[in-house]
């Protein structure tokens, strides 16, 4: 079953939008490797902000239940890895997009410090068209010191990211994980800059 699939049987209104996307300069690469920002255009209605996108587009800011979630997004913040972008920068770059708060549930830094800014059947804002039926769990970095793509984890952010991921997998067995750029119908990207499956895969199987 594919991911369009998957997000359709889950009973959560989950669409492949029609988008209309802007042509991004490259330094503003960290907005086309995370998502959008508002207004945008979805199937020709002029959406202006979040709160709009969740009471009339997306119809609710909670989730169904627990089956509702199908997937574990990872994705990175495509900030450089010589340079800290704090909880507070998120925070503000985000509301700048028009979000009322982060829109990952989770975001680990660099020295594997973990913090939560969604509830878990809270709808997230970071990967349309699967924000209803997913967590999103993001990582510091993602860009080398030259700001190209690059796996830039640290020893900490994976022990915590496995650590999180195998929590969610026990409350979310049927959830597989994947990257940003492995969900089909998004914009192309690198992000979460790393084979989500071939780092993460195994703990499916337990």
């Amino acid at each position: 079953m594919d991911a369009n699939s998957q997000c359709r049987d889950s009973g959560s209104h989950c669409r492949t939008y029609c988008i209309r996307r802007k042509q991004l300069h490259p330094l503003n690469y960290f907005y086309f490797m995370t998502n959008d920002s508002f207004p945008m255009t979805l199937c020709k209605e002029m959406v202006r902000n979040e709160r709009t996108l969740l009471t009339k587009v997306e119809n609710g800011s909670v989730m169904r239940s627990s089956k509702s979630i199908r997937f574990l997004v990872l994705h990175c913040s495509a900030t450089r890895s010589n340079q800290s972008y704090s909880v507070e920068q998120l925070m503000r770059d985000h509301k700048q997009r028009g979000f009322r708060t982060i829109g990952y549930h989770f975001y680990i830094r660099r020295d594997g410090s973990l913090t939560q800014h969604r509830k878990l059947l809270e709808v997230g804002a970071h990967a349309r068209p699967y924000n209803r039926c997913s967590i999103g769990i993001c990582y510091e970095g993602g860009l080398d010191e030259n700001g190209v793509p690059c796996d830039t984890r640290t020893k900490e952010q994976t022990e915590r990211m496995v650590e999180l991921l195998k929590k969610l997998h026990v409350l979310f067995p049927n959830a597989r994980i994947v990257g940003h750029r492995d969900l089909p119908s998004t914009t192309p990207k690198d992000c979460p800059c790393l084979d989500a499956q071939e780092v993460f895969g195994w703990i499916e199987e337990l």
